[in-house]
């Protein structure tokens, strides 16, 4: 059995193994794949609806069930409020060559195993039509809170361990709740306090760093994604928003309260999103499109090449970049992301470290788009890509305003040091380029720290400026593959313009990703901290 995975991938994987098993004569076995409502948004899932039953008529494809977990809940909301009805999709299965099995209860356990052991059945009488179980359900099923939220409590249903006594009263239906569990909810409480007080504790820094870092508030990058949108919008711009269910996450949410007339949920359907974008700029409009990095860039490369060529730019917002999305593991963790996008034709790729620079750099390519436009040009696509956690609103003096042309200096220690380096980090991680820039003014070592904002469009001048007073030290730091990411970029771009240097740089290596609590941990792991940066730049100097 195979579930259908976060970017529809799953149902079609399970129509390889079942043509794999037909392949080998093995037409015993039943290959079985779950996916929900949301899931078959996917172009690659309904692409696969049509090919399972097409293929097993010819006889390419073993006994196949489906089971589609009809709760018409996304993570945004309600699917058929929200985007549409797939009603209709499910209506064409049969159709389409499916033998579907209605299942009006899918709570019902018995009429759930029932309804399988039929399906598993009737696919192994008759291998040349697969068969689907239709099961109508309701998320966050068995708690009342999880089955009134709008996202059928996608996640965590709650906002503090203090609820936790309640809710696990309701799951146990009057019967006494483990006594381990109890135990548990002690330990949760204990630590959400300790992290409250925390908090709220006062520590003074004791270096430049350290003090731009703790005077200024934390919030999320993407309030200053929705600013600027809803601003340039109320200013005339004939901004538009295509969302693709993670509006809520990537920030853009703001936007769509604000102007519900001018937004789009096209539902759970990335390349459909970029594709659909294209046609408004090609109207005229100024469309955005905003998810996850890992679901942008993926499914996204295609429709965005094409668009490209076709004159038809748009304006993304990736967010969850790298080990940003630390919960969600791996398959969430866009780990390639400058990579995959950053050497399309026409396109320029932005990363962001904070919500004061957000606001500043997509203003002003909003502002671009449609100067270009007046003046006959076809505006550039523009992609911008930012964590999913709290940081500081600021990472450069009050009164300064961010560019697309230059990168930020962040920090500079080097005054008076006999001995200095450059370091150049992008997005989520110059919080930990200030904090090793501090660690190396205990070791007498100063620090040009450089945001760099525009990836793909280095700012040469600036940091060969510094450079030359570091005699060409340079740490790269990066929440990305060390192949073809913003160090390479930049080292490339250097290089060609014959800067001599000595440089380290920091990413990550030919793997995937992780599940972890924090991205912190992972930055840890594989050597992107505070720590580790300052011990690449003493390493230089």
């Amino acid at each position: 059995m195979i579930s259908n995975g976060p970017l529809g991938s799953g149902l079609p994987q399970a129509q390889g193994l079942a043509m794999a098993d037909a392949l080998s004569g093995e037409m015993n076995r039943v290959t079985v794949c779950a996916l929900s409502d949301g899931g078959a948004m996917e172009g690659e899932a309904r692409e696969a609806f049509a090919a399972i039953p097409g293929f097993a008529a010819k006889g390419k494809a073993a006994p196949f069930v489906m089971i589609v977990s009809d709760n018409r809940t996304k993570l945004s909301g309600r699917i058929d409020q929200d985007a549409f009805s797939m009603n209709a999709s499910f209506e064409a299965l049969a159709s389409l060559g499916w033998d579907v099995i209605e299942l009006k209860d899918g709570h019902n356990l018995a009429a759930c195993a029932q309804a399988l052991n039929d399906a598993i059945s009737r696919a192994r009488k008759n291998p040349t039509k697969p068969v689907a179980i239709h099961a109508h359900t309701i998320k966050g099923k068995g708690n009342k809170k999880a089955e009134e939220s709008k996202t059928g409590a996608h996640g965590f249903p709650l906002k503090s361990a203090k609820e936790l006594p309640e809710f696990l009263t309701e799951i146990y239906a009057g019967s006494a709740v483990p006594q381990e569990f109890m135990a548990w909810v002690e330990t949760v409480k204990a630590r959400e306090d300790a992290a409250a007080q925390k908090v709220s504790a006062t520590v003074m820094p004791t270096t430049p760093g350290a003090l731009r870092l703790k005077e200024t508030k934390s919030e999320k990058i993407q309030i200053g994604v929705a600013s600027a949108m809803i601003e340039a919008r109320k200013r005339g711009y004939p901004v538009v928003s295509v969302s693709a269910d993670l509006q809520g996450s990537t920030g853009v949410a703001d936007f769509h309260k604000a102007f519900p007339q001018a937004s789009i949920d096209i539902g759970i359907a990335e390349s459909n999103m970029i594709s659909t974008a294209a046609g408004l700029s090609l109207a005229g409009y100024i469309p955005f499109v905003d998810t996850f990095a890992q679901f942008g860039v993926t499914k996204g490369a295609l429709p965005l090449t094409m668009a490209n060529l076709s004159h038809a730019p748009v304006i993304g917002i990736f967010s969850h970049t790298g080990f940003q999305d630390a919960a969600d593991g791996a398959s969430h963790q866009a780990l390639s992301f400058f990579a995959q996008v950053a050497s399309i034709p026409h396109v320029d790729v932005y990363s962001l470290s904070s919500s004061s620079e957000a606001h500043d750099l997509v203003t002003e390519v909003i502002e671009t788009f449609a100067r270009d436009r007046e003046a006959g040009r076809v505006p550039r696509t523009s992609l911008f890509f930012l964590g999913r956690e709290n940081f500081p609103s600021r990472m450069i003096a009050a009164g300064l305003k961010h560019t697309t042309v230059s990168w930020p200096l962040c920090l500079d220690t080097a005054a008076g040091m006999k001995k200095s380096v450059v370091i150049a980090a992008s997005g989520s991680l110059v919080p930990e380029a200030l904090k090793a820039a501090d660690l190396l003014l205990n070791d007498g070592i100063g620090a040009f720290v450089f945001h760099a904002s525009s990836v793909n469009h280095p700012d040469l001048a600036a940091v060969k400026a510094a450079l030359a007073k570091t005699a060409g030290a340079l740490v790269t730091v990066e929440e990305h593959r060390l192949t073809c990411g913003m160090g390479s970029m930049l080292i490339h771009e250097l290089v060609q313009g014959h800067v001599t240097l000595k440089a380290r740089s920091l990413g990550i290596g030919d793997h995937f990703g992780q599940s972890a609590y924090s991205a912190l941990e992972l930055y840890k792991k594989h050597g992107l901290d505070a720590v580790s940066i300052a011990a690449a730049a003493k390493a230089l100097v």
